[in-house]
């Protein structure tokens, strides 16, 4: 038994490696251990009701406005994501709370004492999802998938929906390196006789998504055939415009499929009102979060090409002056491909973060000179990049920080102390 939470969850990390802190190495690609984990907690998924989201991008967010959507519904409604940025706990959340401490360590204390067999970092975070749950009796419950989808930890699950909301290169190490090989493995979690939706229409995937359905019988539909009421493009920002408000036409599309058999209501007033209050409800932060309007200050945990693309889009659209960027990466993302996207803008600070992932001052200096820009300045935290950053940025101008969650989460700054007269 642990004495305490910060022991259990340095235990967690400790013992078994999450793909969060030392990447490739924490990867297991089997459902042997989840399954044996369920068994030995007594299956809590056999009792639960799920939606199944996968994707490259946009998972996160579309599990989320989901789940806000059943929460204003007055379901109680289980969400599970990763990674966390702060606080483990914020993987599991019931309406918004995050698990308690307690159970944490009530959880692990139980698998520490099991012998014969070691279940990885994200294995267990999983099945502690599912017990907590279970133990809580929730109405429904909104599962991100880990990665890819046919061999990830959550495919343990029997959903009434299956969601794929976009596919890119990320964990190309991992999934394969085309669009169509990662289609595949995130079609693993389409079911027999399970609904499908997917967020995207695109020729290299729409084959595979369609093949694999077909091998199933399980009805397949594609977000974009769907007819929207006017009203989505006018929700509060930034679900209405660019990535986003795609990621709201996958969630109302994976609705209008769930009230087949669900009771649940969408209307405007209550998708509105699920967006309003999408961070209390579930938690969602750090996705196009605007921490500060003069000048605008941009907190974004995209971390891929096709995220960033994506982000930057929307950002430049909506920038009214000049755009400044702080950005750190970790050494397995296609960084090369990444800077290019935005190495013309006004100032870029590139930073390491606190993590083994990251790349290293001394490789961001090289980068630096590669370009040899005096727009691009090294730092040696982002909390240094910030402050160098303000003292460049004009009251209508942008800052956007971004390229990894771990980025975000070495952030200490109070934005509230930002403001013109502070510029």
């Amino acid at each position: 038994m642990f004495n305490s939470y910060n022991d259990a969850v340095s235990w967690l990390f400790e013992q078994f490696p999450s793909y969060q802190q030392i990447g490739a190495l924490a990867y297991k690609p089997d459902l042997t251990n989840t399954i044996q984990l369920l068994e030995l907690v007594g299956n809590p998924h056999e009792k639960l009701k799920f939606v199944h989201v996968a994707g490259t991008n946009g998972k996160g967010t579309t599990s989320s406005l989901i789940a806000s959507v059943f929460t204003e519904n007055n379901y109680k409604t289980g969400l599970f994501t990763s990674p966390h940025i702060i606080d483990f706990r914020e993987r599991i959340r019931i309406n918004g709370e995050m698990i308690s401490e307690r159970s944490v360590v009530e959880f692990c204390s139980t698998i520490q004492s099991i012998q014969g067999f070691e279940p990885s970092f994200f294995e267990i975070s999983f099945v502690m999802a599912l017990a907590h749950f279970a133990n809580n009796q929730c109405d429904y419950c909104i599962i991100e998938v880990g990665m890819g989808g046919r061999l990830d930890a959550t495919n343990c699950i029997s959903p009434l929906l299956s969601i794929i909301t976009t596919i890119g290169l990320d964990h190309t190490q991992f999934l394969g390196t085309t669009l169509e090989a990662i289609a595949g493995e995130k079609a693993g979690i389409i079911k027999q006789n399970i609904p499908v939706v997917i967020g995207e229409k695109r020729n290299e995937t729409q084959f595979v998504f369609e093949k694999i359905a077909k091998q199933q019988d399980a009805s397949i539909y594609f977000s974009h055939d769907y007819t929207f009421p006017s009203w989505l493009n006018n929700l509060p920002f930034p679900f209405n415009v660019g990535f986003q408000l795609n990621n709201a036409k996958t969630a109302f599309a994976s609705l209008v499929e769930l009230a087949k058999t669900e009771k649940i209501i969408f209307n405007e007033a209550i998708f509105t009102r699920a967006v309003t209050n999408l961070s209390p409800n579930t938690g969602y932060q750090k996705r196009l979060e605007v921490v500060s309007t003069k000048p605008r200050i941009i907190l974004d945990v995209s971390h891929n090409f096709e995220g960033i693309q994506a982000t930057l889009a929307l950002v430049k659209a909506s920038t009214e002056n000049n755009l400044h960027l702080i950005y750190g990466s970790s050494s397995d993302k296609n960084y090369e491909e990444i800077i290019p996207l935005f190495s013309q803008e006004k100032a870029i600070f590139l930073t390491p973060f606190s993590s083994e992932r990251s790349l290293n001052q001394t490789d961001l200096e090289g980068i630096k000179k590669t370009y040899m820009q005096d727009n691009i300045t090294v730092c040696s935290t982002v909390n240094e990049a910030i402050k160098q950053s303000l003292l460049s940025l004009g009251s209508s101008d942008t800052l956007l920080i971004f390229g990894s969650f771990f980025l975000i989460q070495d952030i200490q700054f109070d934005f509230s102390q930002v403001n013109d007269s502070a510029i």
